[in-house]
């Protein structure tokens, strides 16, 4: 088969697509991966084909609207509240409105979605795997007759608050049937010669099916066929330090924020110095990844702390007994496959639902970035190490995730999917 792997240029949001392209690539297929021009580097870094398509312009735009006003781009993302229904038609509308105005429609981009077209239709892939806001994979699947489907990274929020929406606008009157994702995607199709009735943009909103690769217990009540698989840690290019083959003496914490928090917003409010001297006293290593924008001075610092701008999740992880972060899609899922206790300080997206997530299933804590300091994080970690229970139930979620087909083993029901629902 031939199989085109599409995401907009954010390198942690490709970085999901990357172990399902290379066990793909190894069952024998034609795998192509299309993004903006600046992710080419990080596709071919990854052992895959690219294919540049569009320009980054619609992104830089967006980027330098948000600065660091990033209140503005979170606003009425609220997903803690609305997972299981929706607080209002006016709050649900107002969800869509910013999706398509701040997310869907900048991270795609018109000529972005042309040149996927016009790939699509020249290179007659057979499946489109695509990232969940890169809505132009659908829209070229759905322009050369591919079959396709959504790769998760985090919870299905965005196809949560749509089928929470869509039930909401079926129950207003036809003239405020308002409705910004639908017509951003109806207009889209029609750019292109397309058919755009409701049940297509639909289709094209959700994927014909979701491969996802999160613990079975925290999916979200959505509609449509789930397909699992195991979540398999992709960092990049890196290497393993020597001092990770070291035999530990006390328990050991990560601290980091991601490389997409440090890349994206570049600086952090979190006085790193004050809060990493909190932990002097507690039994552990602690491990914080950060880099000199975030912490220029080192010096001080207290003997337990280790500070490296670097280091692979993957091979760090399973030496720890608490990580703290952000709640960015690679650190939770990474974090969650090797069973280790999480201490959320959730902001952006889904991030605090994730948080909220993981403590109501008992696996890890979550802290408000308002009310973070020395004595939150250090008795936040202290906690941590210390509840058997929490360890255990962090195990449970790793058991879930583990009983998940790796994506070596999901090439054939991928292969069969194809099959049933390419056209022509």
């Amino acid at each position: 088969m031939r199989i085109l792997l599409t995401s907009f240029a954010h390198n942690t949001h490709y970085y999901n697509l990357v172990p399902l392209g290379w066990a793909l690539r190894a069952a024998g297929h034609d795998v192509r991966v299309a993004s903006q021009p600046s992710l080419t580097a990080t596709i071919t870094g990854s052992g895959l084909s690219a294919v540049p398509v569009g320009d980054d312009g619609a992104i830089i735009e967006l980027i330098t609207e948000i600065g660091d006003d990033l209140v503005l781009y979170q606003q009425g993302m609220d997903f803690v509240d609305t997972r299981h229904e929706p607080l209002s038609w006016e709050h649900a509308l107002g969800q869509q409105t910013i999706m398509s105005a701040m997310c869907f429609s900048p991270l795609n981009g018109d000529s972005t979605i042309d040149d996927m077209v016009a790939l699509a239709r020249s290179w007659k892939p057979d499946l489109v795997l695509w990232e969940p806001f890169t809505y132009a994979g659908p829209v070229a699947a759905h322009a050369c007759g591919a079959a396709h489907a959504r790769l998760l990274w985090g919870p299905d929020v965005v196809l949560n608050a749509r089928q929470q929406f869509t039930a909401l606008l079926a129950e207003r009157p036809a003239e405020q049937r308002e409705d910004p994702v639908g017509e951003w995607l109806t207009w889209t199709l029609e750019r292109h010669g397309l058919d755009a009735d409701e049940d297509t943009v639909e289709e094209l909103f959700a994927g014909q099916w979701t491969v996802d690769p999160s613990a079975a217990s925290l999916r979200l009540p959505v509609a449509g066929e789930v397909v699992p698989v195991r979540f398999v840690p992709y960092n990049g290019a890196s290497v393993v330090p020597g001092w990770l083959s070291e035999p530990l003496t006390r328990p050991r914490v990560c601290i980091t924020l991601g490389v997409s928090t440090r890349e994206t917003y570049g600086t952090d409010d979190v006085a790193f110095h004050e809060l990493l001297a909190g932990l002097a006293d507690v039994d552990a290593e602690i491990v914080a990844t950060l880099d000199t924008a975030q912490l220029p001075d080192a010096a001080g610092l207290p003997d337990n702390v280790r500070v490296v701008d670097f280091v692979p999740l993957d091979a760090l992880l399973p030496s720890c007994a608490a990580i703290v972060h952000h709640g960015g899609a690679g650190t939770c899922f990474t974090a969650t496959v090797h069973g280790v206790p999480q201490i959320v300080v959730a902001s952006l997206w889904d991030a605090p639902l994730k948080g909220l997530q993981l403590a109501e299933a008992g696996a890890g804590i979550t802290l408000d970035p308002g009310e973070l300091g020395v004595e939150t994080l250090r008795g936040a970690v202290v906690r941590a190490l210390e509840s058997r229970e929490m360890a255990e139930a962090a195990r449970r979620l790793a058991d879930e995730m583990l009983a998940a087909p790796t994506p070596a083993a999901l090439v054939p029901r991928l292969e069969s999917l194809t099959a049933a629902h390419r056209r022509g």
